[in-house]
């Protein structure tokens, strides 16, 4: 096998939790990666349909051995979503106990999100590696959208949760957020990946669900500001644009 990587992008509301308005509304991603040798994978953001994600992996004959968050809000773990209650991490540990992995700065907010304990998780540093199998995942800390906001760099493809989107980025006005950590986090550590980087968004927020960085830097608006003054001249201390 040349290249052993398993890479699963699924749609809430049309590859899982069919039927569920708010899933359908959010549009959330959730991911599936791992190693087609060992048939060992993780799940990023699982949210919604917790069983139906635990049976694609299986009908896949894949084996969910760890959770990665990339933050803390409800659509990607579970939890209150205005009102919603939202299925995510504390259901899955109920039905295939396994370690979350989360950014340390963030392990508070998905605590009081999900009611999970701080021994469920496993917390990490910006640049920390997570093997699955044969397979090496980069654990990127990019806060801004939240404190404890991280992405994932697996074999040129970066997982980017709601720090970066095709079009847009993730809004800084709710609990946590931070605009002028968010500019560091786009310009300072994902602009700077090989333009080849293949970006897998959070969202559907755009026609395309993934795109090459090269592409992303030309298209989407928040690459015009080129210094943090133009940044909040465009965005204001807190925005609130996705």
């Amino acid at each position: 096998m040349n290249n052993p990587l398993y890479f699963r992008q699924l749609l809430s509301g049309r590859d899982f939790a069919q039927g569920n308005p708010v899933a359908s509304g959010m549009v959330n991603f959730v991911y599936l990666i791992g190693d087609l040798e060992s048939k060992k994978c993780v799940v990023v953001d699982p949210a919604y349909a917790i069983q139906e994600i635990l049976d694609i992996a299986a009908l896949d004959e894949m084996e969910i051995e760890g959770v990665l968050a990339t933050h803390f809000h409800p659509d990607h773990i579970g939890g209150d979503l205005m009102g919603h209650p939202v299925q995510g991490i504390h259901e899955l540990l109920q039905l295939h106990p396994v370690k979350i992995h989360a950014q340390k700065i963030e392990a508070p907010w998905i605590q009081e999100m999900t009611g999970i304990s701080k021994t469920d998780m496993e917390l990490h540093e910006s640049g920390d590696l997570l093997e699955v199998g044969k397979i090496p995942i980069r654990l990127i800390h990019t806060p801004g959208h939240t404190p404890g906001s991280q992405c994932f760099l697996v074999d040129g493809n970066l997982v980017a949760g709601d720090t970066l989107f095709l079009q847009g980025c993730g809004r800084t006005d709710l609990p946590g957020g931070n605009t002028q950590d968010l500019y560091h986090s786009i310009h300072d550590k994902l602009a700077k990946l090989p333009n080849e980087t293949i970006i897998f968004p959070g969202h559907l927020y755009s026609e395309a669900s993934s795109g090459t960085l090269e592409e992303t830097k030309k298209l989407n608006y928040v690459f015009k500001p080129k210094t943090e003054e133009e940044w909040l001249q465009m965005f204001g201390p807190q925005h609130g644009s996705s």
